[in-house]
């Protein structure tokens, strides 16, 4: 009889022991996080994530150089100006070229003068050999010298534009507006033409830049023209720059024997930030967006036996809400059944079940 009231004793209390077990374990999984947040509506889509660097486009940087070799005489800017189209940059030294262009002027006034005496003679001369008191012979010779007269006063036309083309030369003046980036000559020092010959200075337009994202070969199948871009720069990194690709190079980029391939996005809105060439810049290549969706955080969702669910308050504890989730990106995910908009959910730890497909 002992032994008997020793089993039943052994069988309560290992009774009594697994289900202290299975609830705690029970305890354990569905113990919630003291946070709450609500279901609400948002933006949801898919992205590809890239590093990359702010780049002038081809067009927005220019390399200032000379026209004729000469002594740079005067530099009128500093690297960081900002300069307009048609502004005055520099001067080169042009005492020559001016008494050049004087003596040009010179010739022309001699040979205008010429050809009015050429064009009273040749009248005069035509007159008298129609009243007969003249050879034809000595018509055709006074037609030949005011030909001639003419000749000699478009060359010296011709000259006096060429000389004041290289005096001009002396003058260099912005093609584009921009600000001043690089100078490559000071004061003093003779500009040289040639294409190895370094540029007197470089602009830059600061509005007409671009980023080069560096995307993994795993993913550039999936990168289309025109596709939606944001990044941000270490110098903002709390706003987003809006873009959109509009270019996929197609010769990969090795570097540390990673393939990727370079993804332009052109900058679409950068009215209240100053980018410039070289930032490093966190891209994002929108993929997909689905707006107006209901949306939690994705550490709200759990999953058990294949099952989505989340837990809502009841009274004082919490309970189960099955749900229906739809598409996710990287911090929330949609959910389609289950849910209105504005219910509590608690957050947790991300679930995953191997034994069912997200």
């Amino acid at each position: 009889m002992k032994k008997l009231i020793v089993g039943v004793i052994a069988v309560g209390i290992a009774v009594l022991v697994a289900w202290a077990g299975r609830a705690a374990v029970t305890g354990a999984a569905e113990k919630p996080n003291n946070e709450i947040v609500r279901a609400v509506r948002g933006e949801l889509g898919s992205s590809v994530k890239a590093t990359g660097v702010v780049r002038a486009a081809i067009d927005a940087e220019v390399r200032v150089g000379v026209q004729s070799p000469g002594v740079l005489r005067h530099l009128h800017v500093r690297v960081g100006d900002s300069v307009k189209k048609g502004q005055l940059l520099a001067e080169l030294e042009s005492r020559s070229l001016n008494a050049r262009c004087k003596r040009t002027q010179a010739a022309l006034r001699s040979a205008e003068a010429i050809l009015r005496y050429q064009t009273n003679d040749t009248a005069r001369t035509r007159k008298l050999v129609t009243e007969g008191a003249l050879s034809p012979s000595e018509l055709d010779r006074v037609e030949r010298e005011f030909a001639l007269a003419e000749a000699a006063v478009a060359e010296a036309r011709a000259n006096v534009a060429m000389a004041r083309a290289e005096l001009d030369d002396t003058r260099i003046v912005a093609p584009i507006d921009g600000v001043v980036a690089s100078i490559g000559t000071r004061e003093g020092e003779t500009v040289s033409t040639g294409p190895s010959a370094p540029s007197l200075l470089t602009l830059i337009d600061l509005r007409r830049l671009q980023t080069w994202a560096y995307v993994d070969e795993t993913d550039i199948g999936r990168i289309k023209l025109e596709q939606p871009a944001r990044f941000t720069v270490d110098s903002y990194p709390d706003r987003e720059i809006e873009g959109q690709v509009v270019a996929i190079y197609p010769k990969p980029e090795i570097r540390d024997n990673v393939v990727d391939y370079v993804v332009v996005i052109g900058i679409t809105s950068v009215d209240d930030v100053t980018l410039r060439p070289e930032m490093t810049a966190n891209v994002k290549i929108v993929l997909e967006r689905r707006p107006n969706v209901l949306t939690i955080p994705r550490r709200a969702l759990r999953r058990e036996l294949g099952r989505s669910f989340v837990l809502v308050p009841a009274g004082n504890g919490t309970a189960r809400r099955f749900v229906t989730p739809g598409g996710r990106d990287e911090t929330n995910t949609e959910i389609t059944e289950g849910l209105r908009e504005g219910e509590a959910v608690l957050l947790g730890e991300v679930v995953s079940d191997s034994r069912t497909n997200n």
